[in-house]
């Protein structure tokens, strides 16, 4: 027996995010620039280029990003790593970005706005480098779409035998308060 079997609610994986290998070209470069544009990095720069690449492929390496029926999990880094789940009904927007630098390495970059995030903060999370990312951007639309319209569409359920059988002696309780306490008005 399957987990999703014992435990219906339980989130399924729809779809794992590939990254693109080129993000590691873009990564090296980046790093490399960044090394000359700085007086400490001129410094750094030829440990960076030595082991720049070493460190960039185990960082490739540990980005994960998967979309599941409820959710959408990310995980990156390699000495300080960092994991997010962000729940698909708070994802309030999906923004496509591609600078001339990031199309120039054939990237781009999905930044995810969530609900309650504040308008000077930038986006909640960054996803740069993901391989057919027009269309995980979708994916990820429709299904929180989906999630959204099955949690509203089940608060205006009606209430069930069960739930207005419990519900009749309470509210029978609270008419007989009232009336207690109007008649001491």
């Amino acid at each position: 027996m399957s987990e999703s079997e014992i435990n219906p609610r339980r989130a399924r994986q729809l779809v794992e995010a590939k990254f693109d290998p080129r993000m590691k070209t873009y990564v090296y470069v980046g790093g490399s620039l960044f090394c000359v544009i700085t007086i400490v990095g001129i410094l750094l720069l030829p440990f960076w280029l030595i082991f720049g690449k070493i460190y960039i492929q185990k960082y490739f390496d540990h980005l994960f990003c998967e979309l599941t029926t409820r959710a959408l999990h990310f995980r990156k880094g390699v000495w300080f790593k960092t994991e997010r789940t962000i729940p698909l009904d708070k994802i309030q927007d999906l923004t496509f970005r591609e600078g001339p630098v990031l199309r120039y390495f054939g990237l781009s970059s999905l930044y995810i706005e969530t609900a309650g995030q504040s308008a000077q903060s930038t986006a909640d999370m960054t996803l740069t480098g993901i391989m057919d990312a027009h269309k995980f951007r979708e994916m990820v639309m429709d299904q929180r779409d989906e999630v959204t319209n099955v949690s509203s569409g089940s608060s205006s359920q009606p209430a069930s035998e069960n739930q207005t059988s419990e519900l009749i002696p309470l509210l029978n309780s609270i008419h007989d308060t009232l009336k207690k306490m109007e008649k001491k008005l």
